[in-house]
């Protein structure tokens, strides 16, 4: 498997620098990271009594159509489950960054928190394994520390570079907590650098395929609560039927499981039937929103990072792809996406 490579600072709350820009996610590099961090003592406190997280997780779960999913039952086993729970400050500390200045992306957390232990408590056989889940559902866009805000609330489609940066939270959040948990090899760093890739290798940062199944759990929460949720990009939410056809066409498509979506389904379904026998339809019914643009990328006139001159666009066939750079009209220096992207993210 490839390294990884940041093409952006990693940082802490706080500003300070946990990495920089074009440094390669060696195990080598995260474990010299790690070190800086030894001899560090942080307090565990329990999740749900943190702030106001208990009050706000039942007001999320009582709306629909979260109170279908979250029936009695399940709520109680998974409440038992969440007071199992507990974080160190600097985790806490990141929730409250979101509470305060992107609140879409604070309940976010907390939603993919609560949906995953249903997932996992049909998929995964032994209750650790739920906790695990749980925990780390928590933590998986915890690199949009790393994104402005003007990018990560941007009402507007994306340039190719902003589009970058805001790709950059996976391997940012990877970063942050195998820093904070003292692990690059934590299950909660790896969700956090995994949880958008697909199983046919289509999503990022690497391309590869998703087969660890307590990953691909997260990922489906996390598409699903996404396409439930009004976003700058997409104003209005995806009804609930219509956000599961979207699922659904997901794992025709090879990019989730069967088995994920069917149990996602199965905990829509009135009679709740057990996963392995829920029988989901592929026809599509509903209508997406039409407000949305997400995945709208602006190709915007690629001015010279060195002279600001208009520049032309060039295509070199590269094995079985193009590798786009562009060359200066002025001073005719090339440069390409990596040194765009670099400027955009000095500018903010």
């Amino acid at each position: 498997m490839k390294k990884p490579k940041l093409y952006y600072p990693v940082h802490t709350l706080d500003n300070r620098l946990l990495l920089p820009a074009g440094k390669l996610l060696t195990p080598e590099a995260l474990d010299e990271l790690i070190a800086t961090s030894k001899g560090a003592s942080y307090k565990a406190i329990s999740f749900l009594e943190y702030g106001t997280v208990y009050q706000d997780i039942l007001r999320i779960i009582r709306k629909p159509p979260y109170d279908k999913i979250f029936q009695k039952l399940n709520k109680k086993v998974t409440m038992i489950l969440m007071k199992k729970i507990r974080f160190i400050e600097p985790v806490l500390e990141f929730l409250d960054y979101f509470k305060k200045y992107d609140f879409y992306t604070y309940r976010h957390l907390l939603v993919v928190f609560a949906m995953a232990i249903n997932l996992a408590r049909d998929l995964l056989e032994k209750p650790e394994d739920w906790i695990t889940a749980l925990m780390a559902g928590t933590m998986h866009d915890f690199g949009k520390v790393c994104v402005p805000l003007e990018v990560l609330q941007k009402n507007e489609p994306l340039s190719r570079s902003e589009r970058g940066i805001l790709e950059h939270h996976t391997l940012a959040g990877y970063v942050i907590l195998s820093y904070f948990l003292q692990n690059h090899q934590s299950f909660a760093a790896q969700v956090a650098k995994e949880h958008h890739e697909r199983k046919d290798g289509s999503g990022y940062p690497l391309g590869i395929s998703l087969k660890d199944r307590m990953i691909e759990i997260i990922a489906a929460c996390d598409v699903y609560d996404a396409l439930l949720s009004p976003r700058p990009y997409r104003p209005t939410p995806y009804d609930n039927r219509t956000a599961l056809e979207e699922i659904t066409e997901m794992a025709k498509k090879g990019k989730l499981s069967w088995e994920v979506v069917q149990t996602l389904i199965s905990h829509n379904r009135k009679d709740r039937p057990d996963f392995r026998e829920c029988e989901v339809s592929t026809e599509k019914r509903g209508k997406p929103p039409a407000d949305n643009i997400y995945g709208v990328i602006v190709d915007k006139e690629m001015k010279c990072p060195n002279c600001h001159s208009s520049s032309i666009k060039k295509k070199t066939p590269i094995k079985a792809r193009e590798q786009i750079s562009y060359e200066c009209r002025g001073c005719g220096k090339e440069f390409d996406e990596d040194d765009l992207m670099n400027l955009e993210m000095e500018k903010h």
